[in-house]
């Protein structure tokens, strides 16, 4: 063997075992180390701590009361809380109006004295409506302007709550129902009601007075329509008597009176007296 082979097959071997070392050396330093049971343990302890007792809960200082202040920041009452109160008026007025005015009583006898004039569409319903809702305001004009001084303005000008105004302002509507209810009508809602005669008529609560005022309503609406029934009766039969001496059976008396009673309703003004007599049944 050469000296030249020799030194080639030395330099082979040389770089072999090498590359051998530089792989176990690599291999050793990608291996994971080891953690011990031990250090493991410390290390989970170090971090875990001990729950603590429960802290016994603690009762309010206002236990058993509850302050509700529907009032603003400026001490009137809140705008919110006023336009629900104005809401809430708004959807029971129907009711309100109805029940406890002079509504009902006037469209009753408007619709009375259209029938007996043999009219069923003239005036039309609206007119009726309209006429009976301003002769309604004009009447409770005194009783809506009294419970505006005693209840609303000073309600609003936080003069009271709102239980206070209540009270306050349904004692001028309470009068002003007191003045058309009888006596009968009292009685016979306070023995429906299973409850006790009040001592004076003012005691009498709304519950029992609101259906007792529009009874006596509906009573005098229908007296008044009966007295204006009366003379166009009479017209009807004078019409329907000389209609059969005439031997003219077959023409329609309705037909023929109608323009009768229109003449008389007109000459002796038969809705200003009608408006009159509804006016003075309140004021009077």
């Amino acid at each position: 063997m050469t000296k030249s082979r020799v030194r080639t097959l030395a330099a082979a071997l040389l770089l072999s075992g090498g590359l051998i070392a530089a792989g176990a050396s690599s291999a050793t330093a990608a291996a994971p180390t080891s953690i011990t049971a031990a250090a493991f343990t410390t290390s989970v302890s170090a971090g875990v701590q001990a729950p603590t007792a429960p802290v016994a809960p603690q009762a309010p200082a206002d236990a058993g009361s509850v302050s509700l202040d529907i009032n603003g920041v400026d001490g009137k009452p809140s705008q919110s809380i006023t336009i629900i109160i104005a809401l809430t008026i708004l959807s029971v007025a129907p009711a309100l109006l109805l029940l406890t005015t002079a509504f009902t009583k006037i469209l009753i006898v408007l619709g009375l004295t259209r029938n007996a004039l043999g009219l069923t569409g003239t005036p039309p319903n609206q007119v009726l409506a309209g006429l009976a809702l301003f002769l309604t305001m004009f009447v409770m004009a005194p009783t809506f302007s009294q419970i505006n001084d005693v209840a609303i303005q000073p309600y609003l000008n936080q003069g009271m709550t709102a239980t206070q105004a209540f009270e306050a302002g349904s004692v001028p509507l309470k009068e002003f129902m007191l003045k058309q209810t009888r006596p009968e009508e009292l009685a016979l809602m306070t023995k429906a009601a299973d409850r006790e005669l009040p001592a004076t008529r003012e005691e009498t609560p709304l519950t029992t007075l609101v259906p007792a005022f529009a009874l006596s309503e509906l009573r005098s609406a229908f007296i008044i329509g009966f007295v204006i029934f009366i003379p166009f009766l009479v017209i009807d039969i004078v019409v329907s008597g000389a209609l059969m001496s005439l031997g003219m059976m077959m023409l329609p008396p309705v037909t023929v009176a109608l323009p009768f009673k229109l003449l008389l309703f007109v000459m002796v003004d038969g809705w200003g007296l009608i408006i009159k007599s509804l006016v003075s049944s309140y004021t009077g």
